[in-house]
């Protein structure tokens, strides 16, 4: 036996990475307590301990996704697989899947389906523009035997929100189960499952959970446990289907199914847990109100949004590049990255060198990071010729959070009385 040695083209040293701030499309920057957790001793995953934990991580989940599913736990993967594992377990050969496309991610769905040997309905709108209920309507009165509709709540290529309570009712009204991406969505702005009576819904653990990536929480409703029991075909892949996890994630087993990343889970434990101890509804007016700020900065320094008022995620701030710098946009983003360690997004698809992407999510959703964005920004436009006053961004900022510090008075004052 012959040892192979690699030369390598430079000594390699253990890894430490920079200290970045993430202000991009994910993943967001960590609190401290889960970055603690991850480094906690590996046990067993079927440990008596570790099971304990998975039922305490299982309660916060339903909390966060504001649902009483049984069946809502982490797939050990990142959110694409949790997006597959909700495609590959409701759809079957020759099933007809409306799909909403309106950015990169519902096309993802159709890819989904396709390779699920699903045939797809593919309804379209705009990149930037929410997806047309009335379209919806359209496209499942014209299409009678469709089994699912699925749509993205929260489109992280173009900072869109969709109304996903009216689109879920409508595709009910229709007799049709319902997939819904919440990847960006979940602990920034509302994600009711039970209220809105999605059927089934994934997400990610880097986006506003801020907690490491590679863990997709997914919830399902009784409605679906029933419909892939009563599939007479097997689920196309091993490792996703969940009659399988039924026994490694279900009430009542704990039998052997892959190898759970212990620390990640234990991560995942914590970070849900900071979401509990802050509150739901204190998170998503915690987005909102950074949002405002960091929008009124934006406008200040001229930068028009992609999405109209209403529709705008709080936590993914997608933005027209100006004309005069949009040859150097990748030039802004590496500048940036390199004297100020703040990362932002570039656009994806047709918008690709149009937008920037600005991503204020969970843990990187504070304060100081949207001063430190719109002085940042503003000096590098200006360097590069934008007629940009220094500190007026700022001093929009602060005029935006002093009004809401003033509301918030009046209404406590409100309340008193």
């Amino acid at each position: 036996m012959t040892i192979k040695h690699v030369a390598p083209t430079k000594k390699i040293h253990s890894f430490h990475p920079p200290q970045r701030t993430l202000l991009g499309p994910g993943p967001s920057e960590i609190n401290p307590r889960v970055m603690a957790a991850m480094s906690l001793p590996a046990i067993g995953y079927l440990d008596p301990v570790f099971v304990e934990m998975m039922e305490e991580l299982k309660l916060l989940l339903r909390y966060t996704y504001q649902t009483s599913n049984a069946l809502t736990f982490p797939v050990s993967g990142p959110g694409s697989v949790g997006m597959e594992y909700c495609f590959v377990n409701l759809v079957s050969p020759g099933d007809k899947v409306i799909v909403m496309r309106n950015g990169v991610f519902g096309g993802r769905m159709i890819e989904n389906v396709q390779r699920a040997g699903g045939v797809a309905v593919v309804v379209e709108d705009a990149w930037g523009e929410p997806c047309d209920p009335e379209k919806l309507e359209d496209a499942l009165k014209a299409n009678p035997d469709a089994r699912v509709v699925a749509f993205v709540h929260a489109e992280t290529s173009t900072g869109v929100q969709s109304d996903a309570k009216s689109l879920v009712a409508l595709a009910h009204k229709h007799g049709a189960l319902t997939i819904v991406d919440a990847v960006t969505s979940l602990a920034g702005t509302p994600v009711m499952v039970d209220e809105w009576n999605i059927d089934a819904v994934y997400s990610a653990s880097q986006k506003c959970l801020s907690c490491t990536p590679g863990l997709s929480p997914v919830s399902f409703s009784d409605r679906v446990v029933e419909h892939v029991k009563a599939r007479k075909d097997k689920i196309h892949s091993w490792f996703m289907d969940m009659n399988l996890l039924l026994g490694y994630w279900g009430e009542t087993t704990r039998t052997y199914h892959h190898t759970a990343p212990t620390n990640s889970l234990y991560a995942l434990h914590e970070a849900l847990l900071l979401i509990k101890e802050e509150g739901l509804e204190n998170s998503w007016a915690r987005h909102h109100r950074h949002h405002l700020a960091l929008m009124a900065g934006l406008e200040a320094m001229g930068l028009r949004y992609l999405v109209k008022e209403g529709a705008r995620l709080p936590q993914m701030n997608a933005v027209h590049i100006p004309e005069a710098v949009r040859e150097r946009e990748a030039e802004v983003r590496k500048t940036l990255l390199t004297e100020f360690n703040l990362e932002i997004g570039a656009g994806l698809g047709p918008l690709a060198g149009k937008i920037w992407r600005i991503g204020i999510m969970g843990y990187s959703c504070k304060p100081e990071n949207v001063m430190l964005c719109l002085s940042a920004l503003g000096s590098v436009l200006s360097d590069m010729g934008l007629p940009i006053q220094v500190g007026e961004a700022e001093a929009a900022a602060h005029h935006a959070y002093a009004q809401m510090h003033a509301q918030e008075a009046k209404r406590k004052v409100a309340s008193i009385r």
